[in-house]
């Protein structure tokens, strides 16, 4: 009798006799992450600045294992008489410049810190506001780049983030109608947006940023304060999800990484793909051609930036 079972092959386009069952139960239903991860964070937090590189290697092999949700914290609603940040010597504006800079020779993730001193960031707030609209309209994903590009901006370029003009011209970097997001970001929505990200820091119990708390569907979790090696956050995520073997994601290609990132600094290219400085160039130079980037320079340390 003939064989009526054919099938043509997506991939190879070969058409001959089916292999698969003629009747398969498949179940479509996308697996739910079992596990969340709050990283509590501020727009101006220098030392959330230093572990971007750890954090996005994190992100980019591990973060397929839970919910990712970035939390604000609010570290400076306004400048007052009294001291912001004790701990740090920080009482007025200009003390931060300093601060800044140290971090940013410690962690080679650079910061100029001059803005601080010539025309100071009046309050993280704002930024804030910005962020929480655009998580709630639009995604986790989007939210996450107009974090990184306003630091960019304040730690790089010396941009002050709590200037209306400055976060309309980010918004509108992601290709989103700036004015209109940073109007509503204004209203009171945007506060309230905030207020609900400071209850949730409270009911966390989280003092101080970076934070990153990890919860499993039990509640039971880890907190892991200030920046950590790579490892620790990869140890705190195998402690709440049930002793199943962690998976990394293969790394993504340098390529393909800038085309995501579009600036990368030396030191994200160094832990990302655990390299020493002295051959970053060299791998840079094997890994994309001259069309694809531009090469940078600041505070004696360098950055790529996609054409």
């Amino acid at each position: 009798m003939k064989n009526n079972n054919m099938v043509c092959d997506l991939v190879t386009g070969v058409c001959g006799v089916a292999e698969e069952n003629e009747l398969e139960l498949i179940d479509f239903n996308k697996q739910e992450k079992s596990v969340d991860l709050y990283y509590v964070t501020d727009p101006i937090c220098s030392h959330c600045w230093a572990i971007e590189p750890v954090i996005g290697r994190f992100l980019k092999q591990y973060g397929k294992h839970f919910n990712f949700h970035t939390v604000m914290g609010g570290l400076l609603e306004k400048w007052h008489d009294g001291p912001i940040d004790p701990a740090n010597g920080i009482y007025k504006p200009a003390d931060v410049a300093g601060h800044w800079r140290e971090v940013g020779q410690y962690s080679r993730m650079p910061i100029d810190g001059s803005l601080m001193v010539d025309n100071p960031v009046q309050s993280s707030y704002p930024p804030s506001h910005v962020f929480k609209v655009l998580q709630k309209n639009y995604s986790e994903n989007i939210a996450s780049e107009f974090l990184r590009r306003a630091r960019e901006a304040l730690f790089v370029s010396n941009k002050n983030i709590s200037e209306r003009s400055v976060l309309v011209e980010l918004v509108n970097q992601l290709g989103l109608d700036g004015e209109s997001i940073v109007s509503e970001a204004e209203q009171p929505i945007g506060q309230q947006l905030l207020n609900e990200d400071f209850d949730l820091v409270k009911t966390l119990g989280v003092r101080g940023f970076p934070t990153i708390v990890i919860v499993n569907k039990e509640n039971k979790g880890v907190k892991i304060v200030g920046g950590q090696p790579l490892q620790a956050y990869i140890d705190g995520l195998k402690q709440v999800i049930d002793n199943e073997e962690l998976q990394p994601t293969e790394r993504p290609s340098l390529p393909t990484l800038l085309k995501t990132e579009k600036l990368i600094f030396s030191k994200e290219i160094e832990v990302m793909y655990d390299l020493e400085k002295s051959v970053v160039q060299s791998f840079i130079n094997q890994q994309l051609s001259s069309n694809e980037y531009t090469l940078h320079e600041i505070l004696g340390e360098s950055y790529i930036v996609t054409k």
